[in-house]
């Protein structure tokens, strides 16, 4: 395939990989907006009937009656397997688009030389994160969230952010692309659902407050605060380390090789920085002050802030990054930097 080939292939897989996100989204939002119907415990009751035997081998006597709540819970399972099924096809397409991308390039590269490349990697690694930690620890509530921001990320990728595929300047056309940029990557993926978990808290905790909370609604279905502020914790924890591996270790050693420079307060740099103390912060307290709950919540909700302020913002509020890429127009093509 040419160059030209890949490269349309890559743009009709993200727009497929739209739709089947869309369609995942409908048929989660479909699961929950049944859960409405059916109380929490009728769904338990609900998943512990016993199966009853049909065919030539069911009993004579009449099967015992299926109850609207019954009836409505089959239903909320199969919307449930549905918009799993929808994910994982979702996500595959999407990876065949990320390849394709890199395959476009002359010569070809990892496919995260800009800022829709990256934006499109990073939403990749958002689903896939989620559905490698789904069945461990049961993020299924998270599902309709989880896509709904990775659709919305797309949607932000292809209208405003998107760039035809071209080189690397040769200055960054090195191993510590990929190093630097699939740390910051799994790490942003990772800081992102952390960051869904701490709102999730935040709603739920507002609620039980103020007596808000029902018996049937999204909320309901989401686990106690206990949980969610563990999973949140989770995330971050393992977040952490590899943020700190991309921003001040292999970040400056990339920088030093592209601009024979450790740091240069660029406003990327420096944001990232940023990032990295207010997760630290959120990490200290938890650990020596004993924050949880609603402070570490909102802490982490200002880490993901400066987080996505800086991968994204920053592109469009500085005209002095080195790492500034948002606007193809602008920028020379020998001058096309890499993300941080």
């Amino acid at each position: 395939m040419t160059q030209t080939a890949w490269e349309a292939l890559s743009n009709q897989a993200i727009a497929a990989a739209g739709v089947v996100y869309f369609l995942a989204l409908l048929a989660h939002l479909a699961e929950w907006s049944l859960l409405r119907k059916v109380p929490v415990e009728a769904t338990a009751r609900s998943e512990a009937r016993e199966p009853v035997a049909v065919g030539a081998g069911a009993p004579v006597d009449p099967p015992v009656s299926v109850t609207p709540d019954e009836r409505t819970t089959e239903r909320v399972a199969m919307s449930a397997r549905l918009g799993l099924l929808l994910t994982v096809l979702a996500a595959a397409v999407h990876l065949v688009a990320l390849v394709a991308r890199g395959m476009a390039a002359e010569p070809a590269r990892v496919p995260w030389g800009n800022m829709y490349e990256f934006t499109i990697s990073g939403t990749f690694v958002v689903a896939a994160l989620y559905l490698a930690t789904r069945k461990r620890f049961g993020l299924a509530w998270m599902a309709p969230i989880v896509v709904g921001v990775v659709l919305a990320l797309l949607m932000v990728a292809v209208i405003w952010l998107y760039q035809p595929v071209g080189p690397l300047r040769e200055a960054l056309n090195s191993y510590w692309l990929v190093i630097h940029v699939v740390s910051a990557i799994i790490a942003t993926g990772a800081f992102t659902l952390g960051g869904i978990a701490s709102t999730l808290f935040l709603l739920k905790d507002r609620a039980e407050r103020r007596g808000t909370a029902t018996a049937t609604g999204y909320l309901a279905r989401v686990p106690s605060t206990a949980v969610l502020d563990r999973v949140s914790y989770r995330m971050h924890a393992f977040a952490f380390p590899v943020w700190t591996f991309a921003v001040l270790i292999t970040g400056p050693i990339w920088a030093h090789e592209a601009w024979a420079s450790y740091w240069s307060w660029d406003p990327k740099e420096v944001w990232a920085f940023i990032t990295w103390v207010v997760y630290a912060a959120y990490l200290h307290a938890r650990a020596t002050a004993g924050w949880k709950g609603r402070n570490a919540a909102i802490l982490a909700l200002v880490g993901m802030a400066t987080l996505w302020f800086n991968f994204i913002g920053i592109n469009y509020f500085s005209t002095s990054s080195m790492h500034s890429y948002a606007d193809a127009a602008v920028i020379a093509p020998a001058e096309v930097p890499v993300v941080d």
